[in-house]
């Protein structure tokens, strides 16, 4: 309880105050705190916040969708984002950001020397028009994601490209570019080799693209499973070797062991798509999402 101060509470108080100390005694000085005191109680703030990890904050955010956050443990952001060495001062593209779940993670991410670029379809540039009608609403739910947290996604930036001749932004103008799930649906539309060299063109010099993606059975070709949601490790690596990128490192982070691969719907039988007969739900359940490659590419540097 706030208790308020009165002119005559404050004189009954000093009363009091000043009876409890003896004529003979002086209230005690409190010490004066000496510039080295100063200087080393700032080092020790500096050094403190310096400790600080932001993607904590970030993870914990108050903006993040509650079903967003129960897949952190099958989609690893904290753990995938650091593999790819994505940080607060860099500039990041991610590419077709869907519903945003990365986006939500990204878009809070950078500080006042970063900046976040979703690239979403122009829906114009669909082919059909149930494919404008998808980017359409897909680009209108994402939008107002961003436009309801201005304090959080305040500075995010959409651009709009045609998938068949992308153009993400200026050339060399980002460190990293991410990709995550997305590479089975440019390989099904036929536009995967455009695609990678926009990412190529954006990226400056010893910039990363990382990449995460459905993993197809080992030996399986690109016609096996073209329309399943998976594909083969080695392709998307000579995709993006084609491109010009150099494969720095794999990582088993997105790993899945019991996923088999072999559902009747492909990758969508399994969460979050669960496209499968009621029936099945535990079993599906169980499995868990999908094995997926986590696979980081360097652009090297000019010579």
């Amino acid at each position: 309880m706030r208790i308020a101060r009165t002119p005559l509470a404050l004189a009954f108080a000093l009363s009091l105050g000043l009876a409890a100390c003896s004529p003979s005694e002086e209230p005690a000085a409190t010490p004066e705190a000496t510039p080295e005191a100063a200087v080393a109680d700032s080092a020790e703030t500096a050094d403190r916040d310096a400790q600080v990890d932001p993607m904590d904050a970030v993870l914990a955010g108050d903006w993040r969708d509650a079903d967003n956050v129960a897949r952190d443990a099958w989609r690893h952001p904290r753990e995938t984002l650091a593999f790819f060495g994505v940080g607060p001062s860099q500039t990041i593209v991610e590419i077709s950001p869907g519903g945003g779940w990365y986006t939500e993670i990204l878009a809070a991410l950078p500080g006042e020397k970063g900046g976040y670029i979703g690239v979403i379809n122009d829906p114009a540039k669909s082919g059909n028009e149930r494919a404008q009608n998808y980017y359409t609403e897909a680009n209108t739910k994402l939008r107002d994601k961003l436009a309801a947290r201005p304090d959080v996604y305040g500075e995010a930036t959409l651009v709009e490209i045609d998938p068949k001749a992308p153009v993400i932004g200026e050339p060399g103008s980002a460190d990293v570019v991410l990709t995550f799930r997305n590479v089975h649906n440019w390989v099904m539309a036929g536009n995967e080799a455009a695609m990678f060299q926009s990412f190529y063109d954006v990226l400056a010099p010893g910039g990363v693209l990382g990449v995460v993606e459905h993993r197809a059975a080992a030996g399986k070709t690109l016609a096996e499973v073209k329309t399943s949601g998976y594909l083969p490790e080695d392709y998307v690596i000579g995709l993006a070797e084609a491109a010009g990128f150099v494969l720095e490192e794999k990582s088993e982070i997105n790993a899945n062991p019991a996923d088999t691969k072999d559902h009747p719907n492909g990758v969508w039988t399994l969460p979050p798509g669960n496209n499968h007969e009621e029936a099945d739900a535990a079993k599906y359940a169980a499995i868990g999402e999908s094995d997926r490659m986590t696979l980081r590419f360097v652009k090297p540097q000019a010579e």
